[in-house]
């Protein structure tokens, strides 16, 4: 008998690019994945490690070592007649392979990082303003782009004395990185302190995770969307135990108190949610249970329009 011949089959080589739109009224957000970024659990404070692994237990999440996997997401904002604008920058060439894709998935979603007038930054971590520029020469990636940003945020990471008081990864990683990655654009930024910082986005003071760290809301006729920045690193523990904090919050204390009225407010209102560390696509609801509180993901939507 012949041996039987076999069929050729191509096998993916890469993942599908990341991106995912929401209309919000004629405004159409769209989830740009940045990429991830694999730890340890152990940046978590204010909860016992034995808490921690109940919770990724409860999740069903994998812990090889106690790990965890934390998505990295931007948001592009578009609605007819209005420039477009992203919401923080991602990664860049900062932190590793695993992430740094946005440029990359902008192009996908046939988005020029020209024809983006805005960068409007939840605060200023490497996972969201290291790709605002090139690390070596300090190029502009977006160079048609004026950079938005709370007024307390640029002056804590240029401050020579909050920069001394950091550990020598937070001063590499943190304080001088901020520095470099904004430097290109400092003639070029614009700082605010509330309320509308786009055409129908509010800043939402949240501060505590950095000085001026801002949650997003995007309003369009009756419906909205609430971009809440780093309100959570960790979903599967700070959800259920919204005192968790990590070791990099400036403000422990101050980021469990905006985390708490972020989650009532989202709660309370019903309102749609995203974030830059929520599993992409990251669009989801929270709901109130009690005296806790559970982050429910949004359905997949194949038809947005």
């Amino acid at each position: 008998m012949a041996a039987q011949e076999t069929a050729t089959v191509d096998i993916p080589q890469t993942q599908i690019p990341g991106i995912y739109h929401r209309k919000i009224g004629d405004i159409v957000v769209t989830a740009i994945s940045d990429g991830y970024l694999d730890g340890s659990l152990e940046v978590l404070i204010n909860i016992a490690p034995g808490d921690v692994d109940q919770l990724m237990l409860d999740a069903a999440r994998p812990m090889p070592e106690r790990g965890r996997r934390t998505s990295v997401n931007t948001f592009i904002v578009r609605a007819p007649g209005r420039p477009t604008v992203v919401i923080d920058a991602g990664s860049g060439d900062y932190l590793g392979p695993t992430a740094g894709k946005q440029i990359r998935n902008l192009e996908a979603a046939g988005i020029e990082v020209g024809d983006i007038k805005s960068v409007l930054l939840t605060h200023m971590h490497p996972d969201h303003s290291g790709g605002l520029s090139e690390p070596v020469s300090q190029a502009h990636l977006f160079p048609d782009a004026e950079i938005v940003v709370h007024e307390n945020e640029l002056p804590h990471w240029m401050d020579d004395g909050e920069m001394s008081k950091a550990d020598e990864r937070q001063r590499r990683l943190f304080f001088q990185c901020a520095r470099d990655q904004i430097a290109p654009y400092l003639d070029r930024m614009r700082f605010f302190r509330e309320g509308e910082v786009a055409p129908g986005i509010h800043a939402v003071e949240s501060h505590g995770h950095t000085p001026g760290h801002t949650s997003y809301l995007v309003t369009s006729g009756d419906e909205s969307l609430l971009i809440w920045g780093d309100t959570v690193h960790v979903p599967e523990v700070q959800v259920p135990r919204p005192d968790a904090c990590v070791s990099f919050d400036t403000d422990p204390e101050g980021a469990e108190a905006s985390r708490r009225r972020i989650f009532d407010m989202a709660a309370a209102d019903r309102l749609l949610l995203a974030g830059m560390h929520l599993h992409f696509p990251a669009f989801s609801r929270m709901k109130r249970v009690g005296d806790n509180y559970v982050l429910v993901p949004e359905p997949w939507d194949q038809a947005f329009a």
